[in-house]
C-alpha cells in the first residue's frame, strides 16, 4: 500500500461502528492518499461499509477482533488480558509496522494503559501527555495534559513543555512560545510542582519559556502552548466546550425574542455560522499522545461523525509530519538534563 495506513479502533466510543464507520470512509473519500484499517467484528463492519454503497477497497480493510473494551473498565484489569480487544489489535498494528498511527473513541484509561504496554514511550519520558488543540485570539494553542496524567511531578511537566513545543512547530510554529498553567503570573504564585518546572523550564535548551499563564491568558492567544496537570487541563477544555455550546445557544435565543432580532439575526447569520464553526468543539477534536513510539490519537468519546472525521485527520497530520521522530531527536537534545534517569517503558 502507498500512503499512511491508519488503525481505526472501530468498536470504541459512545456510538461505536454506526458513527465510526461513516466518519471513516468520509475521510477515504476526501483523501485520496489515506488508507485505513477498520478493527473490530468482521461481519458486523462489513454490513456497515456495505450500506455506504461504493468504496475504494484498496485503500479500506477490515482486521477481525471479536472482543470490545468497555467505557467504564478498569486499566488495570484490561491489562491482564484481552488480546482479541479492537483496542489493542489497533495499537498493535502499529507496532509490527502495518500501521503508522491508531485512532480510538474509547475508554481514555484503557487506551493510555495498552499503549504504553504495546508501543513503550520515548527515551527519558516517563509518562505520555495528551495535547490538543484550542481556539484562542491569536490562532490555536495545544493544551497539555488533558487527563491522562492528573498527578504530574515538575519534572513529568518540564517533559509535556518540550514535547509541546516539538508538536507547535510541527504546525509551523518556528519559535513557540511556551507557558505554565498557573493561579497567577507572580513566580512566587502555584504549588510546588509549577514552581520547580518552571525552574527546570528556564534553564532549558533551545525551549521558549515565557512564564506562567492564568486561564484567561490562554484564550488571548499569549501562548502556542500551555502546560499542565491532566485534571487542570481536562477541566479547562470541558469547561471551554461547555462555554462556547451555551454562548453559541444564548446567542440564537436572543435573536429569537422579537420581529426586530430576528431581522438583525438574519442579517448576521452567515457571521455566527462562520463564528460557531470556528469554535465548535468538534473541529478541534483528537488528541495526541506524545511521548510513545507510534502515534495515538484519543477522540471524545461521544463523538458524532464530523469530530470523529477531525481525530482521523489529526492522526493523518502526526503522520505526516513524523511526530514521534522529531520528538526523539529534540528530546535527546533536551531532556538530558532532568530526564537521564527516566524510563523508556
Amino acid at each position: 500500500m502507498s500512503g499512511p495506513v491508519i488503525a481505526i479502533d472501530a468498536m470504541g466510543g459512545d456510538f461505536g461502528p454506526r458513527c465510526i464507520v461513516p466518519a471513516s470512509l468520509s475521510c477515504l473519500a476526501e483523501l485520496p492518499s489515506l488508507h485505513l484499517a477498520l478493527v473490530g467484528q468482521s461481519s458486523l463492519l462489513e454490513r456497515l461499509v456495505a450500506e455506504h454503497g461504493s468504496v475504494d477497497r484498496a485503500r479500506l480493510q477490515i482486521v477481525d477482533a471479536d472482543d470490545v473494551i468497555g467505557m467504564a473498565e478498569r486499566p488495570a484489569q484490561v491489562l491482564r488480558g484481552r488480546p482479541r480487544a479492537s483496542m489493542r489489535i489497533a495499537l498493535e498494528l502499529v507496532r509490527d509496522g502495518q500501521a503508522q498511527a491508531c485512532v480510538s473513541a474509547g475508554n481514555t484509561g484503557a487506551l493510555m494503559a495498552v499503549a504504553r504496554q504495546v508501543l513503550k514511550t520515548l527515551p527519558s519520558i516517563d509518562r505520555p501527555a495528551m495535547v490538543t488543540a484550542v481556539p484562542t485570539r491569536g490562532g490555536p494553542c495545544l493544551l497539555l495534559d488533558l487527563g491522562a496524567n492528573v498527578d504530574c511531578t515538575a519534572e513529568q511537566l518540564y517533559q509535556f513543555a518540550v514535547m509541546g513545543s516539538v508538536a507547535a512547530q510541527a504546525l509551523g510554529i518556528a519559535e513557540p512560545r511556551v507557558a505554565l498553567l498557573n493561579v497567577g503570573t507572580e513566580e512566587v504564585k502555584g504549588n510546588q510542582q509549577v514552581k520547580l518546572a518552571a525552574a527546570l523550564l528556564q534553564q532549558a535548551r533551545g525551549l521558549n519559556f515565557t512564564g506562567f499563564i492564568e486561564g484567561d491568558g490562554v484564550y488571548r492567544g499569549e501562548a502556542d502552548v500551555a502546560v499542565c496537570d491532566g485534571f487542570v487541563g481536562n477541566v479547562l477544555l470541558k469547561s471551554s466546550e461547555g462555554l462556547a455550546e451555551m454562548v453559541g445557544e444564548r446567542v440564537e435565543a436572543l435573536f429569537k425574542r422579537s420581529l426586530v432580532t430576528r431581522i438583525v439575526g438574519a442579517l448576521a447569520l452567515p457571521m455566527l455560522r462562520q463564528l460557531r464553526a470556528d469554535l465548535r468543539p468538534s473541529r478541534y477534536n483528537g488528541a495526541s499522545f506524545l511521548g510513545l513510539q507510534g502515534i495515538v490519537v484519543k477522540s471524545h468519546g461521544a463523538a458524532g461523525v464530523v469530530a470523529l472525521k477531525s481525530a482521523i485527520m489529526r492522526a493523518a497530520r502526526d503522520v505526516e509530519h513524523d511526530l514521534p521522530g522529531h520528538l526523539r531527536e529534540q528530546l535527546e537534545r533536551t531532556l538530558a538534563p532532568v530526564g537521564s534517569s527516566a524510563g523508556g517503558g
